[in-house]
């Protein structure tokens, strides 16, 4: 078994007041990291000097009597929109981030129901650094003599919702529609539901659609007429566009077709690669499964949303060609929308905390 002093050799690093209590399993997975690591780097120096290697934080969930805590949720911040990962532990209580970018400054919260949370000080690594943490332990919770510590996938979507209802650009304009986790967990039925009643009834929404409101009362479009009545009525149809719209294609289609509303941001790979995902967005989305279908919840909902407005438009604006006409701009803003989402707006975006 290496001793402390040879682990830090290898590259190895416990926590600041950890207690040296590795596994020897967990130590024998980072000392074959390592040494493939120094392998690569060793022969990558013949070509061309190596680019930073990425690291990686492992460890176990335990608790105060150093007993596993199964399926503990691990959080993973660096401080930015889209750097927030989420993992459950294993059976054993373990749990592993790999890809970690050194130099960066992370944070890991360690969260299971009937425990009070554990968070680590700033964690920053070198290139190439293993590091495992060894005092993460959750003490049980005053109130709570009995415990449940496992979570289903409905609860870790539940928690996710509630990260991206707080997110805002210029922490003002809701932005509730974006994942910026990859592996974020399906939504139910409800937490679609939720999220567009979220969208349809925040104050910025509003505030939104009577400015909007002012825009046509200026351009005269619709054919309402002029003046104060006129203005209710193109509120009136804005925000039924709006409404009828989030809730059809951001809550009912996508319930019964089985499919995410979601924009969910790449921010990695080139960026032909990233525009080309998000100009796809709007015809191509994530089903409940996982897998990539066409995205007939958007495209439904647009169209929907236009055939509806034959209702209440003036009958000058109503018709076939207004209903595709209108289908193809709430098309082309979903483009532009995905576009700024993916290379603009999430270094505008505040992000919730999770309080899981």
């Amino acid at each position: 078994m290496l001793s402390a002093r040879q682990a830090e050799r290898n590259g190895f690093q416990t926590h600041p007041g950890s207690r040296r209590r590795n596994s020897l399993t967990e130590k024998l997975l980072c000392v074959l990291i390592v040494c493939l690591s120094v392998a690569t780097a060793a022969i990558g120096q013949q070509i061309d000097a190596p680019d930073a290697q990425k690291g990686i934080i492992l460890g176990t969930a335990i608790d105060a009597n150093g007993g596993a805590i199964p399926t503990a949720i691990i959080v993973l911040e660096d401080g930015t929109p889209r750097g927030q990962r989420m993992i459950a532990a294993n059976d054993s209580g373990f749990f592993k981030f790999t890809d970690l970018e050194p130099g960066t400054t992370y944070h890991l919260r360690i969260s299971a129901k009937g425990f009070a949370d554990w968070t680590s000080p700033d964690i920053v690594l070198r290139p190439s650094q293993c590091l495992i943490l060894t005092d993460s332990k959750l003490r049980v919770a005053e109130e709570v003599t009995t415990v449940d510590v496992r979570y289903s996938s409905v609860e870790v979507a539940t928690e996710q919702v509630k990260i991206e209802e707080r997110q805002r650009v210029f922490g003002i304009i809701p932005n509730f529609y974006v994942a910026y986790d990859q592996n974020a967990e399906p939504l139910t039925t409800k937490l679609k539901f939720k999220l567009a009643l979220k969208v349809s009834t925040d104050p910025v929404t509003f505030i939104g659609v009577g400015g909007f409101a002012g825009i046509q009362q200026a351009a005269n479009i619709p054919n309402y007429v002029q003046g104060a009545r006129g203005y209710g009525q193109r509120l009136g149809a804005g925000a039924t566009d709006g409404f009828a719209n989030i809730m059809i294609g951001g809550a009912i289609l996508p319930s019964l077709l089985h499919q995410d509303p979601r924009y969910f941001y790449q921010g990695t790979g080139t960026n032909k690669s990233r525009a080309l995902h998000a100009l796809s967005s709007p015809f191509i989305c994530r089903g409940d499964n996982g897998h990539l279908q066409p995205n007939y919840s958007s495209i439904g909902g647009d169209l929907a949303t236009a055939s509806l407005a034959n209702a209440y438009y003036p009958t000058s604006n109503r018709g076939v060609g207004m209903v595709f006409g209108n289908f193809l701009i709430s098309t082309g803003q979903r483009v532009v929308s995905s576009l700024a989402q993916e290379f603009v707006l999430p270094r505008f975006t505040s992000k919730g905390k999770s309080h899981f």
